[in-house]
C-alpha cells in the first residue's frame, strides 16, 4: 500500500538521512504534506478544507454535540421518539418544539444509534470531515502539531518574562547585566527630575526641561490643549496631567544592599 510505498522511499535516502525519523510514524492512514515555506499558513490551509460530515453510528465523536432549542419541524405524533431519547419537547403551533438546550454527545464518545437517527432527523450535522495535523517535523525533528498555534506575540511574551524574571533575580544579588540597564537607567532619570525640580531649577538637562516646564505654568499646557481642541472641532478639552507610571515599572538601583531597598 501507500505507507509501504513510502517507508521504502524513505529506507532508499538512508539511515543518515533526516527523514528516516517518519519511518516509524507512517502507520495507518496517514500521508505526508510538504511545505516549502510557512508551516503555520499550511494549518490554514488545510483547516479551509474541511466539511461538515453528519453523525454516524459507532464513530467516535470528534466535538462535543448540543442539540439546540427551537422547532423541530416534527409533528405531535412524534413525541414518545423524543421522550424515548429524553429531550424535553413541547407543542407549539402544530409541532414538537425543543424546550431547552440539550448536551447529546461528548467529544471521545461514540455515537450510539439513536443519537445518529435523532442528530439526521434534526438535519444536525455535528462533526467535520478533513484531514487533520498530527505532527510537525522540521530540519530533523520532529515537533506536536501545538507548535503551529505559537504566534511571534507568543514568544515576544515569553521572552519578555524571561527578561524580567532575569533582571529581578540580577538585582536581587546585586548583578548587573543587559536585563537590569533599562531598569537602572529608567531609576536613574528618576532621581536626576526628582534632583532638578527639588533644587528649584538651578540645575536642569535636556529631559527635564518639560517637566520645568509645565510644574513653572501649568495654565499654558492648559491653554494650549484647548487652542487645539478648538481648532479640530470646537471642543476644548483640559489637558489631563501626567499619569504617574505604575510601582510595578519602578526599580531602584541598590546594588550591594541585601534588603528590600534593591527594589
Amino acid at each position: 500500500g501507500k505507507n509501504t510505498m513510502m517507508r521504502k522511499i524513505i529506507s532508499g535516502l538512508g539511515e543518515d538521512s533526516p527523514y528516516a525519523h517518519l519511518s516509524k510514524l507512517i502507520v495507518g492512514n496517514v500521508g505526508l504534506i510538504f511545505v516549502k515555506d510557512n508551516l503555520a499558513a499550511a494549518k490554514d490551509v488545510v483547516a479551509k478544507y474541511t466539511v461538515p460530515a453528519p453523525a454516524r453510528a459507532g464513530v467516535v465523536a470528534n466535538a462535543d454535540v448540543v442539540v439546540p432549542p427551537g422547532p423541530t419541524g416534527c409533528d405531535p405524533s412524534q413525541t414518545g421518539y423524543f421522550q424515548t431519547m429524553e429531550v424535553p419537547t413541547k407543542i407549539t403551533k402544530g409541532q414538537i418544539e425543543i424546550v431547552r438546550e440539550m448536551h447529546l454527545i461528548t467529544k471521545g464518545d461514540r455515537v450510539t444509534a439513536g443519537q445518529a437517527d435523532l442528530l439526521q432527523k434534526l438535519s444536525i450535522r455535528p462533526f467535520t470531515y478533513g484531514l487533520e495535523i498530527l505532527q510537525v517535523f522540521d530540519n530533523g525533528k520532529i515537533f506536536a502539531a501545538a507548535i503551529l498555534d505559537i504566534s511571534d506575540g507568543d514568544i515576544i511574551a515569553a521572552f519578555t518574562e524571561g527578561a524580567r524574571n532575569v533582571a529581578a533575580l540580577s538585582f536581587s544579588i546585586g548583578v548587573a547585566n543587559a536585563s537590569t540597564v533599562p531598569h537602572s537607567i529608567r531609576a536613574a532619570v528618576k532621581h536626576m527630575l526628582s534632583v532638578v525640580v527639588n533644587d528649584g531649577f538651578t540645575y536642569t538637562f535636556e529631559a527635564a526641561k518639560e517637566v520645568q516646564a509645565y510644574l513653572a505654568d501649568p495654565s499654558a499646557f492648559v491653554v494650549a490643549g484647548a487652542g487645539a481642541g478648538a481648532a479640530a472641532g470646537g471642543e476644548a478639552a483640559a489637558a489631563a496631567e501626567p499619569e504617574p507610571e505604575s510601582e510595578d515599572e519602578e526599580v531602584v538601583v541598590s546594588f550591594g544592599d541585601t534588603g528590600d531597598a534593591a527594589w
